[in-house]
């Protein structure tokens, strides 16, 4: 058994000794074979830059260099090519000098010829001189004997007229005393009363021209205005309801008074904080009363208390809730009127804020003419006028309609509506010629095209016509004051009346100060003047009256 156990542990160990063996020397295989792929990489690497160096050296050098060289030979190339520009240039401007002299030797060439030729014939004609110059003498001394005789006649006639002027000057000066002392005026009174008659005469034939002139103006000009204005009338009718600053909401009976009002006046008071407007409960029978400036807020608080009164429901959650309700439909409404018209216009292409600005002109009035109504019949009688003009109606339309949008912006500006009309066209990129009539139809700003005065004349045809405007008692009677004093103030007048509700002025003169002419000159300044100084709807008309009356009495 011991011997089995050692050749079993000799076995053993010869196996471990064979593993063993056989894994070092696969270990130091390995390690070998790793060393001297390291080293036949780094072999690789410096032949690799070795190759690169030597590839520099033969190829790339090389080729900078010849680069460089072609470089050298294209700059030498264009220093060649400037060089030889710039001797051909000197070569051509010596050409040009040269065939100058050439010209030069030639023009004093044909001068000589020609000189030659003149010498040739002064020296023939020279003979022939010489033969005229013996005749001329002679009739020369024969000339200059008759002149004497002619001069010593002269100096006789000119003595003797001088003697002849000395004595009617003699007699002028004897005359013009005789004048003096027959008129009692000096000369230089007489002169200047004779240029004071003389400047009457022409001032009065120089205004008898004026009114020729004047008057034949005025009639073509009325002429083709009135072609203009009937045509625009007879295509153009409109509508117009005046409207207050008060609404009227009528009642079944006057029990629902105290509902309006509410317990300790509740309801009123919440009805007038959700709308902004006074509620008047009056003696007026069936009646309520609405009072206030924005007609849109009055409009709103007047359905509001319509639908308040048919629901029978009063008290203040109801009244915030119907006010509310009420307020958007006429948002709705507004937008609605704003489309209305512009499809009514055919205006295409407007902004929505710029509609919806149109449809709050509805609920705005401008001496009592509704402002939509207003701009809408501008806008017709624009689009008329400028079709007779050969103008572009589009436009006319457009201006005519926005010309009064200024006077519905919610906003709070410190500006003329024309102005703040012409910066919300510009915002919503209106054309620049819309925008300028807008700003410019109160003459705000100058007009930069023909649409302004178009627009401006059809603004003031649809303000002026009879009943399309009204004002106050105290500015109309300001204005018919002011009408007078104004045509009063000038030299001459007697009397001024006012007539046809300030449309007409009647100015009686003094006929012993103004003549038939300075009547005609003074109407024509009475009226330059209230243009100037005055505001006023429509136009003024100027009357002055002269008339002479005799009176004798018999005793």
């Amino acid at each position: 058994m011991s011997m089995t156990a050692a050749l079993l542990a000799a076995g053993v160990a010869l196996g471990l000794g064979v593993l063993i063996g056989r894994y070092l020397l696969a270990f130091l295989t390995q390690r070998t074979l790793g060393q001297a792929r390291a080293e036949a990489d780094r072999l690789r690497a410096d032949a690799a830059r070795t190759i690169e160096q030597e590839r520099r050296t033969q190829v790339e050098r090389p080729r900078e260099e010849v680069d460089r060289a072609r470089q050298a030979l294209a700059q030498g190339r264009e220093e060649a090519k400037r060089a030889a520009l710039h001797v051909k240039q000197r070569l051509d401007q010596r050409q040009e000098k040269l065939n100058r002299r050439i010209q030069r030797v030639n023009d004093r060439e044909q001068a000589l010829q020609k000189a030659a030729e003149l010498i040739e014939s002064l020296g023939q004609g020279a003979k022939n001189t010489q033969k005229n110059a013996d005749q001329l003498r002679q009739r020369a001394q024969r000339l200059f004997t008759e002149a004497e005789q002619a001069r010593r006649e002269v100096e006789h006639q000119e003595a003797s007229v001088r003697h002849e002027r000395e004595a009617i000057e003699q007699m002028q000066e004897a005359y013009l005393r005789k004048l003096e002392q027959a008129a009692g005026l000096s000369q230089r009174e007489a002169k200047e009363h004779l240029l004071e008659q003389v400047l009457s005469e022409v001032r009065l034939e120089a205004a008898s021209h004026v009114k020729a002139i004047r008057d034949e103006a005025k009639l073509k000009a009325n002429r083709e205005a009135r072609k203009i204005i009937l045509t625009a009338i007879q295509r153009t009718a409109a509508s117009h309801a005046i409207e207050n600053t008060v609404s009227v909401v009528n009642i079944q009976s006057d029990d629902m008074k105290g509902r309006i009002i509410g317990r300790e006046g509740r309801n009123i008071r919440a009805f007038e904080a959700a709308t902004g407007i006074e509620v008047i409960v009056d003696d007026t029978p069936e009646a309520v009363l609405l009072s206030g400036f924005d007609p849109v807020r009055r409009e709103v608080a007047r359905l509001s208390l319509i639908k308040l009164l048919q629901d029978g429901r009063i008290h203040p959650t109801r009244i915030e809730e119907v006010v509310q309700k009420v307020s958007a439909e006429i948002e709705e409404e507004i937008v609605e009127a704003g489309e209305r018209a512009v499809i009514d216009l055919r205006v295409h292409g407007l902004h929505p804020a710029l509609i919806r600005h149109v449809g709050r002109m509805r609920y705005r009035t401008s001496y009592g003419q509704n402002v939509l109504a207003h701009s809408m019949e501008t806008a017709r009688i624009a689009s008329l006028m400028a079709a007779e003009l050969g103008l572009d109606t589009d436009l006319a339309l457009r201006a005519g309609l926005l010309h009064d949008v200024g006077k519905v912006v919610e906003e709070k500006i410190d500006q003329p509506h024309a102005l703040v009309g012409m910066d919300l066209c510009r915002t919503y990129k209106e054309h620049p010629d819309v925008c300028n009539a807008v700003g410019a139809h109160h003459d705000e700003i100058e007009m930069e095209c023909l649409i302004a005065p178009v627009v401006q004349a059809a603004d003031a045809i649809s303000g002026a016509r009879p009943g399309a405007r009204r004002e106050a008692l105290e500015n109309y009677i300001k204005r018919l004051r002011k009408l007078e004093d104004l045509a009063g103030s000038f030299e001459g007048v007697g009397r001024v009346y006012a007539i046809q509700a300030g449309r007409e002025i009647r100015v009686i003169v003094n006929h012993e100060l103004v003549s038939d002419a300075q009547a005609e000159q003074l109407a024509h300044d009475i009226s330059a003047k209230i243009q100037h100084e005055m505001q006023y709807p429509g136009q003024v008309k100027v009357t002055v009256i002269r008339e002479v009356r005799s009176v004798a009495y018999a005793t």
